[in-house]
C-alpha cells in the first residue's frame, strides 16, 4: 500500500480533511493516491465554500430580520406617540372652547346684581356652555315623554300612574349625554307603569 503523509490509503477514509497536513514535495504527487486526496481536498473546499456562503447568507438574514424588528418597534412608538399627541391636540381645543364659559362665570360671580339678575346671567352662561358643548358634538339625551330606551336610559325608579303610557320616561332626574354617536352617560329618569296602556 502506498503511503500519503504517512498514513495508508485504507486510513484515508476516516481521516479528518480539514486538519489533514498538506502532501510532501517529494515526487509521489502524480501517485494515485495524491490524486485522490486532491479530489476529496477539492470536495471539501467546494463544501466549505458552499457553508461559508450558508453561514453569509443567514447572517444577512438575521441582520434583517433584526433590522425589521427595530424598525417596526420604532414605528409602533411613532404611531402612539402620534396618538397621544393627537388626544392632547383635541383636549385643548375643547378646554380652550370652554375657557370663555369660566370667564363668564367669574364675572357673575364679581358681580353685585339683584336675586332676578342674577338669575338671567347664569341662564346666558348655561346657555353658552351648552353652545360650546354642542359645536364638540355633544348633545343631550331626549327624555321626557320619550318611551325607556336601555341603551341610553337608566331607571331608577317606577312610579305606577294613569296618566302616561307603560314605560314612558315622566321625570328626569339627570341629564345624559351623548357625543355624536357615543354614550358618555345615560339619563337617570322615572318611567311609568301602567299596565292598562
Amino acid at each position: 500500500m502506498a503511503k500519503s503523509n504517512g498514513k495508508s490509503q485504507a486510513e484515508d477514509t476516516g481521516l479528518d480533511l480539514e486538519h489533514e497536513l498538506p502532501a510532501g514535495d517529494g515526487d509521489d504527487r502524480s501517485s494515485p493516491s495524491n490524486a485522490g486526496t486532491a479530489a476529496s481536498a477539492g470536495e471539501v473546499s467546494a463544501g466549505d465554500a458552499e457553508l461559508q456562503k450558508v453561514k453569509a447568507e443567514r447572517d444577512s438574514l438575521l441582520d434583517r430580520l433584526a433590522r425589521a424588528q427595530a424598525e417596526f418597534e420604532n414605528a409602533r412608538r411613532r404611531a402612539a406617540k402620534e396618538q397621544q399627541d393627537f388626544r392632547d391636540f383635541a383636549t385643548v381645543d375643547a378646554i380652550k372652547s370652554l375657557l370663555p364659559v369660566i370667564d363668564s362665570f367669574e364675572r357673575a360671580l364679581q358681580a353685585k346684581s339683584e336675586p332676578g339678575d342674577f338669575r338671567s346671567g347664569v341662564e346666558l352662561i348655561y346657555k353658552q356652555l351648552q353652545d360650546v358643548l354642542a359645536k364638540l358634538g355633544v348633545r343631550p339625551i331626549q327624555t321626557k315623554g320619550q318611551q325607556f330606551d336601555p341603551h341610553v336610559h337608566e331607571a331608577i325608579e317606577m312610579v305606577e300612574t294613569p296618566d302616561a303610557a307603560d314605560h314612558e320616561v315622566i321625570e328626569e332626574w339627570q341629564r345624559g349625554y351623548k357625543f355624536k354617536d357615543r354614550l358618555l352617560r345615560p339619563a337617570m329618569v322615572k318611567v311609568a307603569k301602567n299596565p292598562g296602556k
